[in-house]
């Protein structure tokens, strides 16, 4: 499908403001919403305000600025409080965030000029903060959700005032994007919003030469480490029943996080030290290179808002076994990979068989085109356009 056409205008001025972005504390935090801002910096003239807390910080605060890439990108640091009733320590930092935040956005006015609309990246403190530039200067504000915290009952689980002001926030948008229909129907589902628009992560890699083929015996998986929502024990467990069956079946797992220990522990009780190599976190770049080297890739998620894993391993040329979790479904289709139901490691077993067994019949080139021209830099871009022409009246 190919990206939609955008009628030529002036290029509006958007201020992103995210809750994730790629930085000095995590130079992997948000990198899927960098992307985007990336993607639209080619259609629109972009600047960026991303608030984050520093521990340590040797001054009360700081501003680091980036323009290298395209966009204007104004990294505001605050030194956090360490407070230890925590109630008195949010206040705190509720109000350091928001002086960084208007310091920032008084530079982005003096050296940028007046935006036309503010495009927020997940809630809360970003949106509050558009919210306020409407209120005080009439800037509209459009919503953009990511976060697997609606659909996985971490967002229903909050207080009725909390529910009330997300509500709020939703409901003066000018316009909302979801990263994925499963996202969008879940946000309908929490009253959050009545209508909302589908505009994809920018897959990476589909630039990149080709891969050959991968040995059909070799997994990967690129998840962080947090088995409640990424299940990466249950990708052990169906590796070691695959093993026992005769399968001489190998995996990579790059990334880390809180159950590396636990989940190291789990590989060696299960027999496994040999056949599992733990990468740790990478370079994207990085990342791409190991995944152009293995046969299939593996999301064995419980929950997925997109999961932009399963487009870079389609744009390496490699098939994946996924989970019907909410995001891989809008990638795989027979010519790519194979669905399977979350938390069944016996499932699992078998696809990593049948996929060691059939894994000729995929071919790289074909596996590419099905994601190249949906989930592009072009086609996110011109979507995001579209959106922001109609926010400001122009569609």
């Amino acid at each position: 499908m190919n990206s939609p056409s955008v009628e030529h205008r002036d290029p509006p001025h958007v201020l992103v403001l995210p809750k994730w972005y790629p930085g000095r504390k995590d130079p992997q935090l948000g990198d899927f919403i960098r992307k985007q801002t990336l993607a639209v910096a080619r259609k629109a003239r972009v600047s960026v305000v991303f608030v984050s807390p520093i521990e340590g910080l040797g001054v009360p605060e700081e501003q680091e600025l980036t323009t290298a890439d395209g966009p204007w990108e104004l990294r505001c640091h605050y030194r956090p409080s360490e407070a230890a009733f925590g109630p008195w320590r949010k206040a705190i930092n509720y109000l350091r965030y928001r002086r960084a935040f208007r310091n920032g956005v008084a530079r982005m006015f003096a050296e940028r000029g007046r935006p036309d609309l503010s495009h927020v990246h997940i809630l809360v403190r970003p949106a509050m903060a558009a919210w306020w530039l409407y209120r005080t200067r009439g800037i509209p504000y459009l919503l953009s959700e990511q976060s697997s915290e609606y659909l996985d009952g971490t967002w229903a689980a909050k207080g009725a005032l909390f529910k009330a002001f997300n509500r709020f926030l939703f409901r003066h948008a000018g316009a909302v994007t979801a990263v994925s229909a499963h996202l969008g129907r879940g946000l309908e589902r929490l009253g959050l919003c009545t209508r909302y628009e589908v505009v994809p992560n920018v897959v990476p890699g589909t630039d990149r030469i080709l891969p050959v083929r991968g040995a059909a015996g070799r997994f990967m998986m690129v998840a962080d480490l947090v088995d409640r929502t990424k299940n990466v024990g249950g990708v052990l467990r169906a590796l070691h029943a695959a093993r026992g069956r005769g399968h001489d079946l190998r995996l990579d797992v790059i990334g880390d996080g809180p159950d590396r220990t636990a989940l190291e522990a789990e590989a060696a009780s299960l027999g496994l030290n040999g056949s599992v190599r733990w990468l740790g976190r990478l370079p994207n770049a990085t990342v791409l290179d190991h995944m152009g080297g293995t046969g299939t890739v593996i999301i064995n998620s419980n929950v997925e808002t997109f999961s932009v894993v399963t487009g870079e391993a389609l744009a390496c040329g490699k098939p994946v076994i996924a989970t019907r979790c909410g995001g891989p479904e809008a990638f795989i289709t027979p010519e790519n990979g194979v669905l399977i139901p979350p938390k069944d490691d016996d499932a699992l077993a078998e696809a990593m068989i049948a996929m060691e067994r059939g894994h000729d019949r995929y071919d790289p080139a074909v596996i590419r085109r099905t994601v190249s021209d949906r989930f592009g830099p072009e086609a996110v871009g011109d979507r995001f356009l579209a959106i922001y022409q109609r926010v400001l009246g122009h569609g």
